[in-house]
């Protein structure tokens, strides 16, 4: 049986077919260094771990698979405070003129700082992660902030944001209407909008963002070296309107773009836009409409963010759309992994590159894809799990009473 993935393989791991050009231009290694002096200044800071499953590795007849796991990232349990916290830094820094220097996180909170930024308003839309992030950079930097949600947006996610002390606005519609709604109100009031998608004449914040997530990909790099490998030959990367993909595709283009790793980028069936727009063959966002209806709640966008679709398109080999019921086995098996191997708990957008994996290995695929991917026991596959247990209701469902199961015609009878 072939499992429901829709599939394009776009460079096949031919070197010769990309482009690194923009990867090189939007990720230099200072870059990254940068955001991550910044970041090793917030209280509580640490590094997260590189999570091995060796066992499971060994059952999918790859070499490694490793997990940066984001779920343990300060309180927050998600990657996203560090594009947020980055970004709200470099353009504090814009705003009191001294784009120059580097500020320290502790003259950043101070009472002399605050009197300077009397007035200064931040504001975004957000699925959850990205929203609760930039919350609490906010409270920490002693920021009003406003955030927007979209109707289907759960009530453990929109009180989780609120417990920063942000403004909630809860908006009708999808994410990309929040997206918009979000930015008229942020014009008309004069509020500074702090997005991780971009559009026409909206880049320099989503460009931020996406340097501050490679300050975690730097620390995975250092994991790596401690464990004798110089980079993984594959990434499994999940989009939602793609800034987190492109940040990782991007990083790894621009620091090995004569041998970059093989880019799988995996999106939910049914906010596939990335995927869609790849699929249209002419190069520009294409954007899926309608509820975008799917568990992994940090995916369900319907507009791709038009910075991060350049590099993703111009770097990554295959992109894939996949059910629902993909991202929730893969939940299971972090959260209940072979003996011997350290559990992970994951929401439903952390566990999905994993859930992708298993399945591309123990599920029949088309010979071409099989191909495509490479996958042997010399593969060092990387993977980020995104966010913990942001919302324990739908964590509950799934891993206790087996919401989303994966179809019988896919299970493992071995």
């Amino acid at each position: 049986m072939k499992n429901d993935f829709q599939y394009i393989i776009h460079n096949d791991g031919d070197v010769s077919k990309k482009d690194p050009a923009k990867a090189k231009q939007m990720f230099p290694i200072e870059r990254a260094r940068d955001a991550r002096r910044f970041h090793r200044q917030i209280p509580g800071f640490q590094m997260t771990p590189l999570v091995a499953l060796p066992n499971l590795a060994e059952l999918l007849g790859v070499g490694g698979i490793y997990v940066k796991n984001e779920a343990e990232r300060l309180a927050l349990r998600s990657f996203k405070v560090m594009g947020g916290s980055y970004a709200v830094y470099r353009l504090l820094l814009q705003i009191l003129g001294r784009e120059d220097e580097e500020l320290s996180f502790a003259y950043l909170t101070s009472d002399a700082c605050r009197a300077q930024l009397e007035g200064t308003v931040l504001c975004s839309a957000t699925d959850g992660n990205h929203g609760r992030g930039l919350a609490w950079a906010c409270q920490q930097l002693h920021l009003p902030c406003k955030i927007y949600v979209h109707q289907e947006t759960s009530k453990p996610r929109i009180e989780a944001i609120a417990r920063y002390g942000a403004e909630v606005t809860v908006v009708k519609g999808n994410y990309d209407d929040a997206v918009r709604q979000a930015a008229e109100d942020a014009e008309k009031n004069g509020w500074y909008v702090v997005s991780d998608t971009s559009w026409p004449g909206y880049e320099q914040i989503p460009t931020w963002i996406m340097q501050g997530y490679t300050s975690m990909l730097l620390e995975a790099q250092e994991q790596f070296a401690g464990l004798g490998i110089v980079k993984p030959t594959h990434v499994f990367v999940q989009a939602g309107v793609g800034a987190m993909a492109a940040s990782v595709v991007g990083f790894y283009s621009a620091l090995f773009p004569d041998d970059p790793p093989l880019f799988v980028v995996v999106e939910p069936d049914k906010a596939a836009c990335i995927y869609e727009s790849i699929a249209a063959g002419d190069g520009k966002c294409h954007s899926v409409k309608g509820s975008l209806d799917t568990i992994m709640a940090g995916l369900a966008c319907g507009d791709p963010s038009p910075l991060a679709f350049e590099i993703l398109r111009d770097n990554a080999d295959v992109f894939v759309a996949v059910p629902d019921n993909v991202a929730a086995r893969g939940m299971r098996i972090l959260g209940m992994p072979l003996h011997g191997d350290p559990m992970v708990v994951s929401g439903e957008s952390g566990a999905v590159p994993l859930g992708t994996l298993f399945a591309l290995c123990t599920d029949t695929i088309n010979d071409d894809l099989k191909a495509a991917l490479k996958l042997d026991h010399n593969s060092q596959v990387f993977m980020v799990n995104t966010e913990g247990n942001t919302d324990p209701i739908e964590f509950r469902r799934i891993l206790w009473d087996g919401k989303n199961p994966t179809p019988a015609k896919f299970r493992i009878v071995r």
